[in-house]
């Protein structure tokens, strides 16, 4: 059995898996916010409490915002931020009594997406959260690209490529520096591109419902898909994935999937692009899904 948990700014899930993926427990809770001992708790209580659904101890993925630095073994880059800096690795092991696995919970989404989701067989695959925040991963040949920083796929605090004036340098992000993609493409940059514009402040899915009958509302997803285009064309010029699986809440929106691949094409170093762009087969569970899988079966015992 192999348990996954997905740890969010807002929300812990987890889930356990048995050998032939087939769902054998499955919980969630509130998260924890600016309580880092809380947090660790939290984890080892959902996870004993999905191993008691399934009645059997399983391996143990984390999917989790931010990474683990390979020099200081403490968390970096998590807007989740009273998790920088800490030994969260260690003392979630401390806490479960066993080993786990960890990788951002992009990472987490696009293993899933690429193992038995969307980009199932496709021989590379990008996965790209908008949600919240922006993030990525990348998955080649069924595997994480993790890289000597364990920062592959980071794209959302990498700038929006190809700017505009009204759109340099851009706000800043929480990460300090301006123009972030993460403050473009995210649910959270369309809110704010919106309130700058109009004044008006509306949840992003708020936007997308106003949209056909509000000339503002559409002008406001124009820009974003603009910037989301000329952002995910720089990830096809880079790696030129088979597949790009888009997840978090604004992987709902149905106009991405009719119109992202020809906005993108006119940037892609291509004669001829092929862009292939799907909506993910597991919503908001490929999180979760991804990080039990962390562990591959012939390592679970």
């Amino acid at each position: 059995m192999r348990v996954g948990v997905d740890l969010g700014g807002t929300k812990i899930a987890a889930i356990a898996l048995d050998a032939d993926g087939a769902v054998v427990g499955e919980a969630r809770r509130p998260a924890p916010r600016d309580d880092y001992r809380a947090t660790v708790e939290a984890l080892a209580d959902i996870v004993a409490e999905v191993e008691r659904q399934a009645g059997a101890r399983g391996s143990i993925g984390i999917g989790m915002p931010g990474s683990i630095s390979p020099v200081t073994g403490r968390i970096q880059n998590s807007n989740s931020v009273w998790l920088n800096g800490t030994p969260f690795a260690e003392d979630v092991q401390a806490a479960l009594a066993r080993p786990a696995r960890f990788a951002n919970d992009a990472d987490c989404f696009a293993l899933s997406e690429a193992t038995d989701g969307a980009g199932a067989g496709a021989s590379s695959v990008f996965g790209a959260i908008l949600g919240t925040g922006c993030g990525g991963g990348i998955v080649v040949g069924g595997r994480l690209l993790a890289g000597p920083n364990r920062s592959a796929g980071e794209w959302g605090h990498s700038p929006l490529p190809w700017p505009v004036s009204e759109e340099y340098p851009g706000p800043i992000c929480w990460c300090g520096r301006r123009g972030c993609l993460e403050t473009w493409v995210s649910g959270t940059g369309m809110q704010m591109d919106h309130a700058a514009r109009t004044g008006e402040a509306l949840a992003a899915d708020q936007i997308v419902a106003r949209a056909p009958t509000d000339p503002s509302a559409r002008e406001t997803l124009e820009r974003h898909l603009s910037r989301l285009a000329r952002a995910l064309a720089v990830i096809v010029n880079t790696i030129d994935p088979d597949v790009i699986v888009l997840g978090g809440g604004l992987s709902q929106m149905p106009h991405l999937y009719d119109r992202l691949p020809d906005t993108m094409r006119p940037h892609i170093f291509a004669a001829a692009p092929l862009v292939t762009v799907r909506p993910p087969r597991h919503g908001d569970a490929s999180g979760v899904r991804g990080a039990a899988r962390l562990w591959r079966l012939d390592e679970t015992g």
